[in-house]
């Protein structure tokens, strides 16, 4: 084999040796900053999911907790305002957000029909067997 020959495919031998060395510690750096993410949203989202259950009880829910009922989704509670006092005064939809989260699609669609009024009262009789 001639020399240059020989030195050239040394040459291509190294620079993929390196080249594999170098797409390892990328993808190590990369999967360890994914994981870190993914941790991190599931953290957010845990915490979320917690302080819909014990809002009610925070200082800053000015509505009777016994007149809250939570749901989860689309919207996370119902407050029946006033009905454990017997006084019924309003029915509140309540979306709770903590840090910057914004309102999903399907609660900006519940939010635009209860503004829309499009909101109906209706009963379902089941008949006894």
């Amino acid at each position: 084999m001639p020399p240059d020959l020989f030195a050239l495919c040394v040459g291509i031998a190294i620079g993929l040796l390196l080249a594999w060395v170098y797409v390892l510690i990328w993808k190590a750096r990369y999967t360890a900053t994914i994981r870190e993410d993914a941790v991190q949203r599931s953290q957010a989202v845990t915490v979320g999911k917690v302080h819909e259950q014990v809002v009610p009880y925070l200082p800053e829910f000015r509505y009777n907790p016994k007149d809250a009922r939570f749901l989860g989704t689309p919207v996370d509670l119902v407050v029946f305002d006033g009905l454990a006092d017997g006084q019924l005064r309003r029915i509140v939809f309540l979306e709770v957000k903590t840090g910057a989260s914004d309102l999903t699609n399907r609660e900006r669609q519940v939010r635009d029909v209860v503004e829309a009024r499009e909101v109906e009262w209706a009963e379902l009789r089941v008949a006894r067997r």
